[in-house]
């Protein structure tokens, strides 16, 4: 009698998994508030804008949200990770500055300019995550300080060398052709032109979902955000996942800026500043907590593709674009809320 019942015991609880109500289930992930936002938002600049629902204004959309996008991926894993980055709006235009002047000034080829900037990229996120383990500095401040000296230097350089705020136009150089139909290309399907920054952006949020959920390094990253003392007592490298991850958000700069370069051939030195917030505000609109170990790749996507809605949509409806700042401000402060208050009721079974 006694071994029935405990059978009995051991039994119920994978009842009430198995029958768990599908509502429940999608709201436990970290992008569900995200995914009902941009429906809503969708739905409502389908209504207030009507261009907005063209099929080439809805690739403007997802271009618009792929340059979000491609960043907001490696800084939703370093905000899962625990930390974040203020540096990597003017780490994109960095790496495209640098890419540049190498490339007119040093090497003569486009291509040696892409690769000193991928070098240089993720040595500025490995400084990051190095500055950050040797100060135990909070990360807000390690990355501030980067992104202060980046922004001077991105002006300061650039004047120097070339003797303006802008880069030479580097069209004509050899190995621009080539660089430019990997990075800033069109894909032609049906009548309309895609970006290729659209498809490296969503290739991107699949290989770090899959990295967050199928790999040990993505289970590393949600135990150094969750608690990195116990990850530390159990084995996991968390000064080495820590570096990664800043490494990661270089890359994700590095990728963009040379998206940007090869799209329009020169850079502006002081652009760029005020996006690191648009990553991170994409990131915490997905689901990731600014506490660290919880979040996920889709849900900066989704977020970034509410940002992108919100830019084109604040245009075809002819509205003034400075709302655009504002909206990004209250997505953030009611997503942060819903987020809270969604994980709250998931955790107390209701």
């Amino acid at each position: 009698m006694a071994n029935i019942t405990q059978t009995m015991s051991l039994r119920a609880p994978r009842r009430a998994v198995a029958h768990q109500s599908l509502w429940r289930r999608v709201l436990k992930r970290p992008e569900a508030g995200a995914l009902g936002g941009a429906i809503l938002v969708l739905i409502f600049f389908s209504i207030m804008a009507p261009p907005f629902r063209q099929t080439s204004a809805f690739m403007t959309v997802l271009y618009q949200s792929a340059t979000i996008g491609i960043p907001a991926v490696p800084v939703a894993l370093l905000m899962i990770g625990g930390e974040f980055d203020l540096s990597a709006g003017v780490a994109v235009t960095a790496s495209s500055l640098v890419a540049s002047m190498f490339a007119t000034e040093v090497a003569g080829n486009a291509w040696a300019g892409v690769a000193f900037a991928l070098m240089f990229s993720i040595g500025i996120g490995a400084l990051n995550g190095y500055l950050l383990l040797r100060t135990r500095l909070p990360s807000f401040l390690v990355t501030l300080s980067t992104f202060l000296m980046l922004q001077g230097l991105n002006i300061a350089i650039t004047k120097l060398v070339t003797g303006n705020v802008a880069t030479r136009d580097i069209a004509s150089m050899p190995g621009f052709s080539s660089a430019h139909a990997v990075f800033a290309s069109s894909i032609r399907i049906g009548s309309v032109n895609v970006s290729i920054a659209i498809f490296y952006w969503l290739a991107l949020v699949g290989i770090a979902t899959w990295i967050l959920l199928r790999t040990r390094a993505g289970n590393w990253i949600f135990a150094v955000g969750g608690e990195s003392e116990s990850a530390r007592a159990v084995g996991v490298p968390t000064r080495k996942v820590t570096v990664g991850l800043f490494m990661a958000v270089g890359f994700g700069a590095w990728f963009l800026g040379m998206h940007m370069l090869f799209a329009y051939d020169t850079v502006q030195s002081g652009a760029g500043v005020g996006n690191e917030l648009l990553y991170i505000a994409a990131s915490v609109v997905g689901g990731c907590l600014l506490t660290g170990g919880y979040g996920s790749a889709i849900g900066s996507a989704l977020g970034a593709f509410i940002f992108g809605m919100t830019t084109e949509g604040v245009i075809y409806a002819n509205w003034d674009a400075d709302w655009f700042m504002f909206f990004v401000g209250a997505m953030l402060l009611i997503a942060t809320v819903v987020n809270f208050w969604i994980r709250s009721r998931v955790s107390r079974g209701y």
